[in-house]
């Protein structure tokens, strides 16, 4: 190691794969010199064995968009559309900040900042989660992480429809100008499919014969490409609806974009004038928004979902099985257990009741019990 100085500024020079390196440290430092030596031949000699080197010089806002175009192919649609308007409120705060400078301390203000402009902490820790994803992408989380607090988020469970509200909503949706708003609803209520996954399914996935379905594009890998038998409600108005397409085919949208024309005067006097079953749904919002203030009934319409999970649950399912038609990872099944562990305790009485034994009126257990009954003096 060799430092020198040149007026006041100290300079570095060394020897590297037989060439003399000499350059200037801009700096009047001696200790900055040698710091800077160092860092120099680290990058010569990394350069030299083709060593890559981690760019993390990199603007937050260059970083995201190249972590979500590298990740977009392996993403559900919904999700690419849900982690661009993360970023959206994520650019504006910590777009011009060098990954490598985001600290603990910036997350932190990023929450208060969001808080104040009223966004939920569920809200709040779903944008942070994509953060912690592009940092993960050039290795910089792991530094932070132990200075990072997510929010205490509600979880939140949704609410199951009673039978009353159903029947509500069906009828308003009987007279919805989207007449596959009626379709769409019970399906949701009798496969406990996700919005996206109805919105999305081809006439590919469905087998009336076997009374299946297959469920196509979903949020979750688990969740794509699961069997859902068809009860006798969803078999029933799935075969209505497949008889209004007879020329389907089975790349064909269940649901196609269709426009209408002069409002129709009920369920099967909707005037379509055009149809583009290439094209699935645009979305249900306007005329599910209708239904409920029309029937009366506050719900979401993922509480649709919720519903058929509740039911099957409370008629004594197993939670295997339910967890399978509900598309649920084996993670999500051990959070979802600790949601739903409240319903179907009547499966679970009968289930413990099993391991009682069929002679347990005579057995020593019984008699134990209550010769300690009886000679157990009460306590004062």
């Amino acid at each position: 190691m060799s430092v020198y100085k040149r007026g006041d500024v100290w300079w570095y020079k060394f020897r590297f794969a037989g060439q003399v390196i000499r350059e200037s440290s801009k700096s009047k430092s001696r200790t900055v010199a040698r710091a800077a030596e160092l860092a120099r031949r680290r990058e010569l000699e990394q350069s030299f064995n083709r060593i890559k080197k981690p760019r993390t010089a990199q603007l937050f806002s260059v970083g995201a968009e190249a972590w979500l175009q590298s990740k977009a192919a392996h993403l559900a649609p919904r999700s690419v559309v849900i982690e661009r308007a993360n970023l959206k409120h994520l650019i504006p705060f910590f777009g011009k900040l060098l990954l490598c400078d985001i600290t603990g301390d910036d997350i932190a203000r990023y929450q208060g900042a969001r808080l104040k402009e009223g966004a939920s902490p569920k809200t709040i820790n779903l944008e942070l989660g994509t953060v912690r994803a592009v940092l993960r992408k050039h290795r910089l989380w792991a530094a932070i992480q132990p200075d990072v607090r997510m929010l205490r988020a509600k979880d939140d469970v949704g609410r199951a429809i009673t039978r009353e509200e159903e029947a509500a909503l069906l009828a308003v949706c009987r007279e919805s100008r989207s007449r596959s708003l009626l379709p769409s609803v019970t399906l949701a209520l009798n496969t406990a499919m996700r919005y996206s996954e109805l919105r999305l399914l081809r006439w590919s996935n469905v087998n009336l014969a076997a009374r299946t379905l297959t469920v196509g594009v979903s949020k979750t890998e688990s969740g794509q490409g699961r069997v859902i038998p068809l009860n006798e409600r969803a078999f029933a108005i799935l075969s209505f609806w497949a008889s209004l397409f007879p020329l389907r085919e089975p790349e064909h949208y269940v649901f196609p974009s269709e426009r209408y024309g002069a409002a129709g005067d009920g369920f099967k006097a909707a005037c379509v004038h055009s149809t583009d079953p290439t094209k699935p749904i645009g979305r249900w919002k306007e005329a599910w928004e209708a239904a409920k203030k029309r029937a009366g009934v506050q719900c979401r319409f993922h509480d649709l979902r919720h519903t058929a999970c509740t039911r099957m649950l409370e008629a004594g399912a197993p939670f295997s099985v339910v967890a399978a038609i509900m598309g649920w990872s084996a993670s999500t099944t051990v959070r979802m257990a600790k949601r739903y562990g409240h319903i179907g305790q009547a499966a679970q009485r009968l289930a413990v009741a099993a391991l009682s034994g069929a002679n347990f009126a005579t057995d020593g257990a019984q008699n134990w019990a209550r010769f300690q009954a009886r000679h157990t003096s009460a306590p004062r």
